[in-house]
């Protein structure tokens, strides 16, 4: 994780009133240089202010159109930073607010980690392997996966981007998300037991050569600190509380979760199917909480809620917060790029191939996992 120094004091004596109203000046004076980007699992004060908001794969494809901006501003986390920075050409600078905020499931995966898989599923497999990466994993991961004939997904695309790679090899690392890549292939027909787990800290991953021979998809040992807090005991109570819940979940629950809900899908597609419902229908949604927060606010003709009953938040994400938006924004009217995220040429030439397989590859729906 990247350290933030601290801010300077004055910005802790501001109130949330006068910060909005700060923040909302500077977005006057930089006009069209400016675009700020922001993750449905933004805080509320500062979702406000993006000019564009979506998942992982909108806001890449959003990145990956801005030309005339100067300075792209991204209220996310690291890894998406890096992803506009990798599709934006060398005159836009991409400016993260607060450098801590990363992402535990991308730091789940590191490129000498995943060398070293490499070269021993190609050894023992016996077939053309294909690595695919999640969205949410370092650029470093992005290259290698780009530069090793594989590509990037989301969870919008994780299905269509499995169906390439068994059209380009016989088998398919899967990484950083253990759950999105099992979830996923289930979904397609591929059985439990053709999908094997790779741990990076055991020797081997863990695997002797005859359970890799007889495996299709090698699962990395990683996942999603907010959806694992979703349980079947918690779709089990909402069962019991009111059969009339529908349960949506996000894939990057577990198998068992999403076995139990009535459907699984990305965040746009957890939004799209919330909003295109009837009126008086209910909803348990496993995802992060500002979301479900946004959608209960935005549908009071619908019952919505979390599906836990304990607050899932994405707390790398909510390091961004008024105070680090307005110090960017007061520094770039300074004349000052605080907080750039800079990926290098070599690392952007391949990643770009691993990230514009995904583009190429999207739905113009989301799609259900489940």
């Amino acid at each position: 994780m990247l350290f933030q120094p601290p801010l300077p004091p004055k910005y802790s004596a501001l109130t949330d009133e006068e910060m909005c109203q700060a923040i909302a000046l500077r977005k006057q004076e930089l006009g069209s240089r400016l675009v700020i980007l922001g993750h449905h699992y933004q805080q509320h004060d500062v979702i406000r202010f993006a000019d564009f908001t979506g998942d992982s794969l909108k806001l890449s494809q959003i990145g990956a159109q801005q030309r005339d901006a100067e300075f792209i501003v991204f209220c996310g986390v690291h890894f998406m930073a890096e992803s506009a920075d990798i599709l934006t050409d060398d005159r836009v600078k991409v400016i993260l607010p607060d450098l801590s905020a990363g992402c535990s499931m991308a730091d789940m995966a590191d490129l000498d980690q995943l060398e070293e898989a490499w070269a021993f599923l190609v050894e023992e497999c016996g077939a053309d392997l294909v690595p695919i990466t999640y969205v949410n994993s370092s650029a470093a991961i992005k290259a290698f996966c780009g530069g090793h004939g594989g590509a990037c997904c989301t969870s919008s695309n994780a299905r269509a981007i499995l169906e390439w790679s068994f059209r380009q090899g016989e088998k398919v690392i899967f990484l950083p998300d253990q759950h999105l890549g099992r979830n996923t292939a289930f979904a397609m027909g591929i059985p439990l037991d053709a999908m094997v787990v790779y741990d990076p800290r055991r020797a081997h991953g863990g695997l002797s050569a005859p359970r890799v021979a007889v495996s299709r998809v090698f699962l990395w040992k990683g996942h999603c600190s907010v959806h694992g807090l979703f349980t079947t005991a918690q779709c089990d109570e909402i069962r019991r509380l009111d059969p009339e819940f529908k349960i949506l979940v996000h894939p990057e629950c577990t198998w068992e979760v999403v076995q139990k809900a009535d459907l699984a899908g990305s965040t746009e597609f957890i939004i799209r199917t919330v909003r295109e419902s009837a009126p008086g229908s209910k909803w348990a949604v496993g995802t992060e909480i500002h979301l479900v927060d946004r959608l209960m606010n935005e549908m009071p003709d619908k019952t919505i809620r979390s599906l836990a009953g304990i607050q899932c938040l994405c707390t790398t994400m909510y390091r961004i917060d008024l105070k680090h938006l307005l110090w960017t924004l007061d520094e770039l009217v300074a004349g000052r790029v605080v907080n750039q995220i800079r990926v290098d040429r070599e690392t952007k030439k391949l990643a770009v191939i691993a990230l514009e397989r995904m583009l190429a590859n999207v739905s113009p729906r989301p799609v259900a996992i489940r």
